[in-house]
């Protein structure tokens, strides 16, 4: 009797984890992905810490694409069937490496960029570089181009991408069962006798459960917030209150929610190679299991109008370098840690081969002090490159050509591995350079030193204060996770 019960136990068992294994399967036959990246930024991942940890970071994207029916039904215009679709929605997530703490940082959609050099993974057609709107990176090799265009201009290692579409919006809206918003003012985002379009939003004042294709609205929604700065503040609101939400359903715990939620996330969401399971997005869902609601902040990239079109804008760049340098350095949004949880930890002794002498060394020193949109710093490459010469790295030299840069970058081959990475620390140390400065790129066949902006005079790398937690620009509309009072502004003529 006690072998029949074992048997059939056993038959019980297996048959559940085949069932098991035919869903997981199932699920991971919905996933779509595509390449991490779509060109060359230059930006490595940073060391881990003493834990061995690193941040994480995701690039949340949302498309406008009218390539289905569903699409065109909720997001309008068939015109725009066929069409590239573009990326309206940037978000870049930051979780720290002690995994205590959230960042998220949103770029309205006609903020101007450089955009480099990319090339689509599916089609293998190559864009050429250029300064336009950053939507426009969606159309010019894809996701991966968007988060190649992120890293240049943050030097922050981005680990993947995430992208969904009119119609992934709504069923994951309906799949999380509603989240409450406020609006401050009876809203209505309808087109006016001056300005076509609108999310088509109606709401009463107060506080409203919304989902669905109301939900879709509210996240489209611009005119009615006044500007594309408002819309990615009410998109924040929203995304702290579906957290707050889906902490409150235990879906982080609860097995029914977790499947209810992946059969529909595996469907909407498109996503890099490194994400391309469900057990990775289980585990990346895991990551951000234990942040707490009021260690989540969220902010938009500071910008100002576009001097030669009125429709577009431009980073305020002091506060836009404050919040790239917060996130290079692992450093919280929010100021509601405890003392001992500072995000930077030490660094881990440094190992591998020791550097050549500096007398073989060759480096290459590039003017790039014009990075920051001043005039180019005469005689800076020579007088860096005498500085070098003077410590014993006789073979530096002062490059003929200039290539701006807001930062300071070492560059060195990456495919010279750890004895590369060795002699660019010993060339940084030489002159003060933190290792944050350096970077393994596929694009320099040498060593290659471009002073930048932030080092126009001065033989030493000067030192700069680093920010603290929390200390944000005024102007980054920061909203923290665990306000569940933030109200909606309305822009008079959408009100009724």
């Amino acid at each position: 009797m006690l072998r029949w019960v074992a048997s059939v136990l056993s038959l019980l068992i297996l048959g559940t984890a085949g069932a098991g294994y035919l869903y997981i399967q199932h699920l991971n036959n919905n996933i779509r992905s595509g390449g991490r990246s779509g060109g060359e930024s230059g930006v490595k991942k940073p060391e881990p810490n003493a834990a061995g940890n690193t941040p994480l970071n995701i690039l949340l994207i949302g498309s406008d694409s009218r390539n289905s029916e569903a699409n065109v039904d909720l997001g309008g215009s068939r015109d725009s069937v066929g069409t590239k679709p573009r990326a309206d929605v940037q978000m870049l997530v930051h979780i720290s490496a002690d995994r205590k703490n959230a960042s998220v940082i949103s770029i309205p959609r006609d903020t101007r960029v450089d955009i480099p050099e990319c090339k689509d993974s599916e089609t293998g057609e190559t864009f050429r570089a250029g300064n336009a709107i950053i939507n426009e990176t969606l159309t010019r090799g894809g996701p991966g181009c968007t988060l190649t265009t992120w890293e240049k201009l943050t030097g922050i290692y981005i680990d993947h991408w995430m992208m969904v579409d009119f119609a992934g919006v709504v069923s994951m809206a309906d799949a999380v069962g509603g989240v409450p918003v406020c609006v401050e003012h009876n809203v209505h985002d309808r087109p006016t006798r001056l300005v076509k379009g609108g999310s088509g939003l109606r709401l009463e004042a107060g506080e409203t459960n919304i989902k669905g294709k109301q939900a879709l609205q509210w996240l489209r929604t611009r005119h009615a917030f006044f500007n594309d700065q408002g819309r990615a503040k009410a998109q924040h609101m929203y995304m702290n209150s579906m957290l707050r939400e889906l902490k409150a359903q235990n879906a982080f715990t609860d097995t029914g929610r977790i499947m209810d939620l992946a059969e529909t996330g595996t469907k909407a969401l498109q996503v890099s190679d490194g994400l391309d399971s469900v057990k990775k997005l289980f585990d990346l869902a895991m990551e951000l299991k234990s942040v707490p609601t009021n260690r989540i902040t969220m902010t938009t990239l500071p910008t100002v109008e576009y001097s030669r079109n009125k429709d577009q804008l431009v980073a305020v760049d002091k506060d836009a370098d404050r919040l790239w340098q917060m996130l290079r350095k692992d450093i919280a949004f929010d100021a509601n840690g405890k003392p001992g949880d500072a995000a930077e930890k030490p660094a881990p002794k440094k190992t591998g081969p020791p550097a050549a002498a500096p007398g073989t060394l060759t480096v290459s020193v590039v003017n790039g002090t014009a990075g920051d949109g001043q005039i180019s710093a005469q005689g800076r490459a020579g007088a860096v490159a005498d500085t070098l010469r003077g410590k014993g790295f006789t073979l530096a030299e002062a490059a003929r050509t200039a290539n701006p840069l807001k930062e300071t970058v070492l560059s060195y081959p990456r495919d010279s591995g750890a004895q590369g990475t060795s002699d660019a620390l010993s060339v940084a140390k030489a002159l003060g350079l933190p290792d944050s400065s350096l970077r393994a790129s596929g694009e320099v066949e040498k060593m290659t030193l471009t002073v930048g902006a932030d080092w126009r005079e001065g033989t030493t790398y000067p030192k700069k204060e680093a920010p603290k937690a929390g200390d944000l620009p005024d102007n980054a509309d920061v909203i923290n996770g665990s306000d569940d009072e933030a109200c909606m502004p309305v822009y008079e003529p959408y009100r009724w």
